[in-house]
């Protein structure tokens, strides 16, 4: 809950500092940070390919947002230390949701456990740095305030939602699964930000783009194929301790 409640506030305070590219290109290296904490908690094998997959994503997120950001030290490591604790965040939600005899199976359960906990670890730090300013600010009188709180409903939905769907995610598939999905939305904000904002990219930009895009379909089509084997495998294990179901199957391979 801590980790999440931090990676998410400084995530937040970051944008005072920084553009959407600058923070969009430090937060990708969130998935290096999942992936080393995948490892350190046995979550994820070290394999070839799972490396490549990284490095084409890593890659070409740079590259697409590349020397199109204006840079700033303290937001830069606002984010970057956002990043650290999302890889923990995300691998330590992992292991919470995916071991059966702690019940937090369902994405409501996990968050009816968290989200207080998560007020809790950033309560203080609202308190330090935007109780004061809040309470002197022209946003509380009545008019702006009610404005105000109607945002904050409606940005409280859409959280809720993303919220859930993360959760319910991770709890089918796993903490790099989710990183990779959401990068893709990553990219998505980035495209629409040249069609919408007028934002300029270079060839250079648009080669990132391309190469981030093969990283995650490289890890989409694994995925499947991961998933394959294992039916498979499970099948024929099933078949090899049932004497009848391996006979009909034996029978039915002759028939063919």
């Amino acid at each position: 809950a801590l980790s999440t409640s931090l990676d998410i506030g400084l995530s937040n305070w970051s944008f005072l500092y920084v553009t959407v590219s600058l923070y969009t290109m430090t937060k990708s290296s969130a998935i290096l940070f999942i992936l080393l904490f995948s490892l350190l908690f046995k979550l994820e094998e070290v394999r070839v390919t799972l490396l490549l997959v990284v490095l084409l994503i890593a890659g070409g997120l740079f590259m697409f947002t590349y020397k199109s950001t204006q840079f700033n030290a303290q937001g830069f490591v606002l984010v970057l230390c956002a990043s650290f604790l999302g890889g923990i965040r995300w691998t330590l939600t992992q292991i919470l949701m995916q071991k059966a005899d702690l019940g937090l199976q369902n994405p409501i359960d996990i968050m009816f456990h968290l989200q207080p906990l998560m007020f809790l670890g950033l309560f203080p730090l609202f308190v330090v740095f935007e109780g004061l300013p809040l309470s002197i600010s022209e946003k509380l009188f009545p008019g702006m305030l009610f404005s105000l709180v109607g945002k904050l409903f409606l940005g409280g939905i859409l959280a809720f939602g993303l919220g859930f769907s993360e959760f319910l995610l991770v709890s089918r598939t796993s903490s790099l699964t989710l990183s990779i999905a959401g990068i893709f939305k990553e990219i998505c904000i980035l495209f629409l930000a040249t069609r919408l904002l007028g934002d300029r990219l270079s060839l250079l930009n648009w080669l990132g783009f391309a190469v981030c895009l093969s990283g995650i379909s490289l890890h989409v089509i694994l995925k499947a194929m991961n998933s394959k084997g294992e039916k498979a495998l499970t099948l024929h294990k099933e078949a090899s301790s049932d004497p009848d179901l391996e006979l009909l199957l034996r029978h039915t391979g002759h028939g063919e």
